[in-house]
């Protein structure tokens, strides 16, 4: 099967969220059943030069965006037998950054449409495009418009995978025929409570829509969580479905791991405790056998920072400790300095993310906090558990399907149900203890470090999906 992975980041060339993991993962293991699998993303100005020097020059074409014709050069690099097809245009991608641009818009629909016309340049057809997230959420859209009837087009099938509904590509109308290019008689594909609406436009247009875990797919289901999109979704629900994403194992290895200061392993923990000795150091925390909770995320509302804030001294007083690593808005960024500046042997807070410092909060740390108010995937808890670290998390979305409570003897972790701080406050409370009872807490870990969160497991579901679509390529 002839796979073609169509994303706005992917590792190793380009990252700022989960999306790139998935898109630099995801195809390998692809290869690995047997498969072509591709990936194809923008040439980001911040692409690592020792990576660009060995990119390859393969043509160049003109993209059609609204009334406007653009350049578009295709450069092709090869990363653990995946081939990557990087797209460039200096206008659009010569920036510093990824997102976050006025002209956002307009550059991700460039991205769309100029993927579509790659096809007739490169050789090679895809059987399935797989789009992600709103950046390439027209991919379906202009298939169907413009290029499903044309000479070597034919018998394509799109999916779309959702990694956060929050984030959904929503413009003024005047985008329509100004950006887009789309005619007023489609208008009905893209507008959704009176304005554009990107990801709406995949959801009407692919012929499956999945998410990155399967709590996720009946959760946006609900207003709570949908963003407003919940109605756009209620008559595509026999399109939709979730696979829970995975971690690339040999990255997040406690046996090779070079960012750590002691290898370890399932069956010989002893580097684990010289870990957190060295972190404890490294933190100037107090040193001694408490337990110490990690927390590496962005200071968010909806990552359960309120929840973490209205008990944060309550949590002191069970005897944990704190290693926090993060960024986002002030009024959380100030609470954590403030909780360092008070309890400086005990809280360490560091603004900003640092991936070596949070490699050794993984690995040196007892326990791990998420109490997301949503989570659509979440990455970290896998991570966390790889390393012997055990998570502490709501019970939603990827965390529901991941962590399972160890108050039954295959638990991996601890749970809590309700948006609550005090229900979290009780999970904490019950790891606290379970942590003090050796051997249980050891089995815990063990358990932990052995669920498996590779990759091949949700590739083999995603390949499923496809042959369904394409039948037995």
């Amino acid at each position: 099967m002839k796979i073609l992975y169509a994303a706005s980041e992917a590792l190793p060339y380009a990252a700022s969220g989960g999306l790139a993991d998935v898109a630099g993962s995801l195809p390998p293991a692809f290869v690995r059943a047997g498969h072509d699998a591709r990936v194809v993303l923008p040439l980001y100005k911040n692409v690592k030069p020792e990576l660009r020097s060995k990119l390859e020059f393969m043509t160049n074409f003109t993209v059609d965006v609204g009334w406007r014709k653009q350049y578009c050069g295709v450069f092709k690099g090869e990363v653990n037998g995946v081939v990557y097809y990087l797209l460039d245009n200096e206008y659009y991608f010569g920036r510093d950054g990824l997102y976050g641009f006025y002209d956002d818009c307009e550059r991700f629909v460039f991205l769309s449409r100029a993927i579509m016309e790659m096809l007739k340049y490169i050789g090679w057809k895809p059987d399935v495009i797989n789009c992600n997230d709103w950046q390439t959420a027209l991919v379906p859209v202009y298939y169907n418009i413009f290029y499903k009837y044309q000479y070597g087009y034919d018998d394509i099938k799109t999916v779309f995978t959702i990694h956060n509904i929050q984030y959904q590509g929503k413009y003024g109308m005047e985008v329509l025929n100004e950006v887009l290019g789309i005619p007023m008689y489609h208008t009905k594909l893209i507008e959704y409570d009176g304005c554009v609406n990107l990801m709406k436009a995949a959801f009407e247009t692919a012929d499956k829509i999945t998410t990155v875990s399967p709590s996720y797919a009946w959760e946006i289901l609900d207003p709570w969580y949908s963003h407003g999109l919940d109605r756009a979704l209620a008559n595509k629900q026999y399109k939709l479905c979730g696979f829970l994403n995975g971690i690339d194992t040999n990255l997040y290895n406690p046996e090779t791991d070079p960012l750590i200061t002691k290898h370890f392993s399932v069956k010989n923990m002893k580097g684990k405790a010289e870990c957190k000795k060295a972190l404890l150091a490294e933190l100037h925390l107090q040193e001694g056998d408490e337990p110490v909770i990690g927390i590496v995320t962005r200071f968010v509302s909806h990552k359960g920072i309120d929840l973490i804030k209205y008990v944060f001294e309550d949590m002191l007083s069970l005897g944990y400790k704190f290693a926090i690593v993060g960024s986002g808005e002030k009024i959380y960024e100030d609470f954590f300095k403030e909780m360092a500046w008070r309890h400086p042997d005990r809280v360490s807070a560091t603004i900003g993310f640092i991936p070596a410092l949070a490699r050794r909060i993984y690995s040196g740390v007892d326990m791990f906090l998420m109490p997301s108010q949503s989570e659509p995937c979440g990455l970290a808890q896998m991570i966390s558990m790889r390393y012997g670290t055990i998570p502490i998390v709501r019970e939603t979305g990827g965390l529901r399907d991941s962590v399972k409570d160890a108050g039954d003897a295959e638990g991996n972790g601890f749970t809590f149900k309700t948006y609550n701080a005090h229900d979290m406050l009780d999970a904490t409370r019950r790891a606290r203890e379970a942590y003090g009872d050796k051997e249980r807490w050891k089995y815990i870990m063990k358990t932990a470090m052995t669920t498996d969160f590779g990759w091949d497991n949700s590739a083999e579901l995603y390949l499923g999906l496809y042959r369904e679509l394409v039948g037995n390529k």
